[in-house]
């Protein structure tokens, strides 16, 4: 007899300049995403703090710091601020659609548009439509994009304003990566609106958490992750609620950092995404 899933096989990349903090550098354990347990593999590893890239199943394993914390919302349990209920009431009129994960080039526009805005210089900056095309098709398990549309006209569709490649896992969504238009002329909080819309679709779907992927205290770009609640924390002893008083204490550090000049590191980018497959890429 043999076993119905081989036990993956992991290794680890090269140190590489983090995308997160200045002055920092990162290593990342990871391993192959195929074959017919795909699925399940990706949800256990998502249980420990796993990331999806492609095929791929990553996360970090710095020598000296240990500033990237796993963090999920709760779904059943979140209730939206004044402030989110808000960002929900004036982007409700949007037309949400779960598609299957194959590339447009109006996503591809759309994610360009984003990047030279919100992440210039960063490991996706050089991306062009075959590369967005193996980010979102490349995929052995469960996976769609969820786009967002202002409504049309009945027979055209709307304008594409936001997406999101997400995993179905078997606790939750997995939210891979988002973009959106980040020069509305009139639309705010579109980014904040993807989270909720997905904490709502988790909701109704019946699955208890929505991940976000990685907070690091200090880096400003992943501050936005802090004010859901109620979130959980992977630590050694497994996922734990953030207190509190300690989850207000971590808000109010943020909103005063986003007040001091942004200084990033090379090559930063949203969500640890330095540059691409290449540093999963093993020697022959």
């Amino acid at each position: 007899m043999t076993a119905p899933v081989r036990f993956p096989r992991f290794y680890v990349t090269s140190p590489a300049p983090c995308p997160y903090l200045p002055g920092k550098s990162e290593r990342k354990v990871f391993t192959e995403l195929s074959g017919p347990h795909a699925d399940s593999l990706n949800d256990a590893l998502g249980r420990i703090g796993f990331r999806r890239s492609q095929t791929v199943a990553y996360r970090p394993s710095c020598i000296d710091c240990q500033a990237c914390i796993s963090v999920r919302v709760v779904a059943d349990s979140f209730r939206p601020s004044a402030t989110q209920r808000k960002v929900i009431q004036r982007n409700s009129d949007l037309v949400v659609t779960a598609c299957k994960p194959w590339s447009t080039a109006e996503q591809f526009d759309l994610l360009q548009r984003y990047l030279a805005v919100r992440h210039p210089g960063g490991g996706m900056a050089t991306m062009d439509d075959i590369d967005y095309a193996d980010m979102v098709e490349h995929t052995a398990v469960n996976s769609y994009v969820i786009e967002y549309r202002e409504p049309g006209d009945g027979i055209v569709p709307g304008k594409l304003v936001g997406a999101c490649l997400t995993d179905h896992q078997g606790d939750g969504l997995s939210m891979i990566y988002s973009f959106y238009d980040p020069q509305h002329e009139t639309r705010t909080g579109l980014g904040n609106y993807i989270i909720l819309d997905h904490i709502a679709r988790a909701t109704q779907a019946g699955l208890p958490y929505v991940y976000l992927g990685y907070w690091v205290e200090g880096s400003a770009r992943m501050q936005y992750k802090i004010r859901y609640r109620p979130l959980e924390r992977l630590g050694r002893d497994g996922w734990e609620r953030f207190d509190a008083e300690d989850q207000d204490s971590a808000i109010r550090r943020a909103v005063a950092a986003s007040h001091d000049p942004l200084v990033l590191p090379e090559g930063s980018g949203k969500d640890g995404v330095p540059g691409g497959q290449d540093q999963y890429r093993l020697a022959d």
